[in-house]
């Protein structure tokens, strides 16, 4: 079985356990249009035109609803047991990381899209001439704190307090991502040019590869511990 097989393997196996019991898209979901609505109703009207102000929100909505979705991709395999099965099987710690990853990925990704939705509704926000933009800056974001999230859900699902642990490793170290999605997203709703957002698009390549060489080079004694 080469690396690919062993890879939709493990993915597979993710999605088949999240089909029959829908957790985590659910908690995502929900979580993320409470944020919304919460804040919607909080902010002024004033305010609700300030592209940067609800740039942020859109991804204060992404990222703590990312973060449930991360704090259970690594809980359920170590209350199940399940993790020791992994290790046992004929694959290497770095299959199993981007198995982790590539699923709650596209789990994200599913949640940001009915987000976006949903946002564009309740902040009265034109999506469609800036899709292709805020689609990359969504698929980059995400994929940034997604890679360090994996890592620390690993790194936290042994703990009693892992759900607190995983913020506390989460949050200083995903700032960067985060700020340069917010800083990009809320250029691409003010309708401004598109080179103004270059640069935090590089910033966001940069710290994306960073964290999968970073994740590539440490995951193989996470698991070991």
């Amino acid at each position: 079985m080469n690396f690919v097989h062993k890879l939709r393997a493990i993915i597979w196996k993710d999605f088949i356990s999240e089909l029959r019991t829908k957790e985590m898209i659910l908690f995502m979901c929900l979580f993320s249009f409470l944020v919304l609505m919460i804040l919607n109703f909080a902010i002024g009207s004033s305010l609700k035109n300030d592209r940067g102000m609800i740039a942020g929100i859109l991804w204060v909505a992404f990222v703590f609803s990312g973060l449930t979705g991360l704090g259970r991709s690594f809980s359920m395999e170590r209350d199940r047991g399940t993790i020791q099965g992994l290790m046992l099987c004929p694959v290497s710690p770095w299959t199993i990381f981007l198995a982790k990853l590539i699923g709650v990925f596209l789990f994200t990704i599913v949640m940001e899209i009915i987000t976006i939705f949903i946002f564009s509704i309740l902040y009265n926000t034109t999506i469609l001439p800036f899709l292709v933009p805020l689609g990359l800056i969504t698929f980059l974001g995400t994929l940034g704190f997604t890679a360090i999230g994996t890592i620390f859900s690993a790194i936290s699902a042994t703990t009693k307090a892992r759900d607190v642990l995983l913020s506390i490793l989460f949050f200083p170290i995903s700032v960067p991502v985060i700020i340069a999605s917010v800083k990009a997203t809320g250029i691409i709703l003010s309708g401004k040019s598109l080179q103004m957002v270059f640069p935090w698009l590089k910033i966001l390549v940069a710290f994306d590869l960073i964290f999968l060489l970073v994740s590539y080079l440490t995951f193989e004694y996470i698991m070991e511990e």
